[in-house]
């Protein structure tokens, strides 16, 4: 009995691993084609990879500052008499800022023009002895001779001494250095100042710039001239900027600092925050939408479409715009790109093109 239940099980068991053959035998023998034929195709949007000039944005964010932005400082101590601006005035080049009390400069100018005078007799007097030697011919002579009388009568001294005097007075009045706008005004009138104390700035707020600072691998795509693009944190209209000035020297922390003169500054002030954005074209390029862009494993990958199907292509990838992306190797001008529906994407998948 134990013998006729071995043979019925071993039965069995043959049987069923023959059944199983002949199962796996016939799915390998149905074409992989088929199986495809019965995926879904996926809805794709596609676009054309071009070769052409593209646009690589450098984004900046900086400080908006004045070119011309010069502090005003006393030349002298004294008590301001009279103001005559307040913060936020425009003032031209040349106007009086300010008075200091010269009632002492002044009378120092009248004692100094007074020993001049003085001077100015005693050396006509000593002259008048060496008449013979002035109506000669030796200009050498005379010279010596000059000098030697305006020295003997204080009439040196007494020149340097008025000239002091008359400069004590002009530091009294303080005026523009350049022509702009009043800003931090310090002094009060009526106060002491001291000699070099700050006083103000003027602003020139028609000259303004923008410096911001761009990283060192981008510092060889930018030159003296190139347009920008300037936008004020604060909000407002796009204005034009013009590359001004790069700093030859980069920082500790890899960035180069460039400075835009910004064309049109109406409503900007200095200290404003601003971003600018300075277009680098780069030519000859193989172009994309950023959209066909992936990464797989971290590698770039671009799909293109070959018979109605998706083609993996691992592409090496160069400069990005933000809204294209510039490719350097890995697929050929005017390939169909595929811009939707990619980030599962496998190869070989079927594949529908959906129009607009």
């Amino acid at each position: 009995m134990n013998h006729f239940r071995l043979f019925f099980i071993a039965a069995i068991l043959l049987a069923t691993t023959l059944s199983c053959e002949e199962e796996k035998k016939e799915s390998q023998e149905i074409p992989s084609d088929s199986f495809r034929a019965e995926v879904a195709a996926t809805p794709v949007r596609v676009a054309k990879a071009e070769q052409r000039t593209f646009d690589y944005l450098i984004n900046a964010t900086g400080k908006i500052e004045a070119i011309d932005q010069v502090k005003v400082v006393t030349q002298r101590q004294g008590i301001l008499s009279d103001l005559n601006v307040k913060e936020g005035d425009y003032v031209e080049k040349g106007a009086v800022l300010a008075k200091l009390d010269d009632s002492e400069a002044r009378f120092r100018h009248e004692k100094a023009k007074i020993a001049f005078k003085n001077s100015q007799v005693n050396y006509d007097s000593d002259i008048l002895s060496f008449s013979s030697i002035m109506e000669s011919e030796d200009d050498e002579r005379k010279t010596s001779l000059v000098d030697q009388l305006k020295s003997k009568s204080g009439l040196f001294s007494a020149e340097i001494d008025l000239k002091e005097a008359e400069l004590e007075i002009e530091k009294s009045t303080i005026k523009a250095p350049i022509s702009g706008k009043v800003a931090d005004l310090k002094i009060k009138k009526g106060s002491l100042v001291s000699n070099g104390e700050d006083f103000m700035e003027i602003i020139n707020v028609n000259a303004l710039e923008l410096k911001v600072k761009v990283l060192e691998s981008d510092i060889n795509l930018i030159s003296i001239g190139q347009k920008a693009e300037v936008y004020p944190v604060s909000g407002g209209t796009e204005i034009t900027g013009t590359v001004r000035s790069i700093n030859p020297k980069v920082d500790e922390n890899g960035l180069v600092q460039v400075s835009l003169l910004v064309n049109g500054s109406k409503g900007l002030l200095p200290g404003m925050n601003a971003r600018a954005i300075i277009r680098a074209p780069q030519t000859n390029s193989i172009v994309v939408p950023k959209q066909a862009l992936v990464y797989r494993s971290s590698r770039a990958v671009v799909f293109t479409i070959e018979n109605n199907e998706s083609k993996w292509n691992y592409v090496e990838v160069g400069k990005d715009n933000g809204k294209e992306v510039e490719i350097l190797s890995g697929i050929e001008a005017g390939n169909t790109v595929i811009t939707t529906n990619n980030l599962q994407l496998a190869h070989q998948a079927p594949i529908q093109i959906v129009k607009d």
